[in-house]
């Protein structure tokens, strides 16, 4: 079912760009409901005449909408939300995409709006993104209900609770990184082998693919869908025991722990930082 709300996303960046695209190709919206508001006037002439949805250089005009994203740099948020703040009707739903900066300080920051953070990753562009969300305080279910709707229009979405963003940021904002770095690993052993480097990197990357959707599709758990290619003394089986030699699932557990590890950091950072623009405004 479509949505009826009015939608503004103050930052048009690639996020907001795949948000827009997303809605509007899955009829989840109609162009007319949407609007983009950002400092750059030649990006919002872009979209504008890309996507045919109405564009603001004055945040105040997004924040009438019923539904507003915020979609900038987490760096930008001590100067952006008390700016915001005054021109939030208390009936207006407030989703933040900002990775790293925590519901209870948005909340803090905006006392009378109602707040979802998402967690979004790149994926998003090509309409394959996974996004976690989590309900403020003073979120309702229906508000919670409505940011799935909206970001069920370029992906997966999950629930979960804001304490667990920072894992979520980890595994899955952070994970398409590990993948491509996995990508850059296979297609470089492959060229070592003696394959053509670009017909290397063209197998890594459609084995990424198609692994990734067979994931997606089987009903087999990961390890069964490998256990189905792992033929007993044979080529995989050798290829996993290298791995496990190296310690393989360790090596991935130190990278999403030193991943999450930085997003709490950067999270307190954030905190603090609105604390400061709290009390100076």
């Amino acid at each position: 079912m479509a949505l009826h709300q009015g939608i503004a996303f103050i930052g048009g960046g690639n996020m907001a760009n795949a948000l827009v695209q997303g809605l509007i190709a899955t009829q989840t919206a109609r162009r007319e409901q949407l609007l983009v508001s950002d400092i750059r006037a030649e990006g919002l002439a872009s979209l504008r005449d890309r996507l045919g949805v109405r564009t603001t250089l004055d945040n105040r005009i997004a924040c009438q909408s019923d539904i507003v994203v915020l979609s900038v740099k987490p760096q930008v948020f001590p100067s952006l939300l008390p700016a915001l703040a005054p021109n939030l009707a208390p009936s207006t739903l407030v989703i933040s995409i900002a990775a790293g900066v925590p519901l209870h300080a948005i909340e803090a920051a905006l006392p009378q709006s109602r707040v979802v953070r998402a967690m979004p990753n790149t994926p998003a562009l090509v309409s394959a993104g996974a996004t976690a969300l989590a309900a403020g305080a003073r979120a309702t279910s229906e508000d919670l209900a409505l940011a799935t709707k909206i970001f069920s229009s370029i992906g997966t979405v999950v629930h979960v609770s804001d304490e667990q963003m920072d894992a979520v940021t980890a595994l899955s904002g952070s994970g398409p990184a590990y993948v491509y770095l996995l990508a850059e690993a296979l297609a470089a052993a492959g060229a070592q082998l003696g394959l053509a480097p670009d017909v290397a990197a063209k197998l890594a990357a459609q084995t990424i693919h198609g692994a990734g959707k067979l994931l997606c599709e089987s009903h087999d758990a990961p390890s069964e869908l490998r256990r189905k290619v792992t033929s007993p003394g044979g080529t995989t089986a050798a290829g996993i025991a290298a791995l496990e030699a190296h310690d393989f699932a360790g090596v991935i557990a130190a990278c999403v722990k030193a991943a999450c590890d930085r997003g709490r950091e950067l999270g307190k950072d954030a905190a603090a930082s609105l604390d400061v623009a709290k009390a100076r405004s």
